[in-house]
């Protein structure tokens, strides 16, 4: 760290109250699942179903979505490599809080690089899953429910991943969940059985 850099005189504060009194006080353990797929791949609406049932169940869940953290929080970064780096950046932080206060919180991001999801990971510790919303680029892109592989393909969007921007699959992720042969609720099924098996929620 540089003499000058502004973080040096910057101290991380623990709080007073522990883990497990919060997970006693919520009645679960705190998770950052990591949605990750291309676009189209099902990864926000999975991540609300889940986010839905995990709340119908008294678990105290929260989503954290592509277009809505670029709405505020990101607004001011673009979709070049260095801009989507810094985007899951900033995620990863909020992420980090979320989890920390004993949220189970639901990250829905395309993510394309492997290296931000090793930050993400790397920064967040034993709360971290992946999990790889994975239909098959053929399925995301009959979906479409934007418009935008069309216009992708049309050569209207630059830097589209799937398209014209490379997106790097998971080599292990803790859960894999194929949004084209499973309807949404057995997805979800498969989220909270995944939560259920760490042994994150009861």
């Amino acid at each position: 760290m540089k003499p000058t850099d502004p973080l040096r005189n910057l101290t991380w504060h623990a709080g007073l109250v522990s883990a497990d009194q919060r997970a006693g006080l919520l009645g679960h353990r705190p998770a950052c699942l990591w949605f990750t797929g291309l676009s189209g791949s099902g990864k926000s609406t999975l991540a609300r179903a889940a986010e839905a049932e995990l709340v119908r169940r008294g678990v105290h869940a929260y989503v954290l979505d592509g277009d809505n953290i670029r709405m505020g929080l990101c607004a001011d970064l673009g979709f070049s490599p260095v801009d989507r780096t810094e985007n899951i950046r900033r995620v990863s932080q909020a992420a980090r809080l979320l989890a920390d206060s004993g949220a189970v919180v639901l990250c829905a991001f395309i993510s394309p690089y492997r290296a931000d999801r090793d930050a993400a990971r790397a920064l967040i510790g034993d709360h971290f899953s992946e999990v790889w919303v994975n239909p098959g680029l053929e399925v995301c892109e009959g979906r479409d429910p934007k418009g935008l592989y069309a216009r992708a393909r049309a050569g209207e969007i630059a830097q589209f991943t799937g398209v014209s921007s490379p997106y790097e699959a998971p080599l292990a992720a803790e859960l894999e969940v194929d949004t084209g042969a499973l309807d949404l609720s057995a997805s979800v099924d498969c989220v909270v059985a995944h939560l259920q098996a760490t042994g994150l929620i009861p």
